[in-house]
């Protein structure tokens, strides 16, 4: 994978889960369920996102990449 691919994928992740969670917190006012199912699917994916930014932290540059 492409360290540019992998950027994309880590802060859609990240501003996808909090945008899930945020639409979470107002669900769970009206389907306590449905809201924490949001909840629980955000919180994941910003996690996800935050790990595949330590992951690009620890990969090796590519030559001809921006510095």
């Amino acid at each position: 994978m492409k360290p540019s691919s992998v950027d994309t994928l880590a802060w859609v992740a990240i501003f996808g889960g909090l945008l899930v969670l945020c639409l979470g917190v107002f669900v769970a006012r009206q389907a306590q369920g449905l809201g924490h199912g949001f909840l629980a699917v955000g919180a994941l994916a910003t996690v996800v996102g935050a790990v595949l930014i330590y992951v690009r932290s620890r990969m090796a540059d590519v030559p001809g990449s921006p510095q």
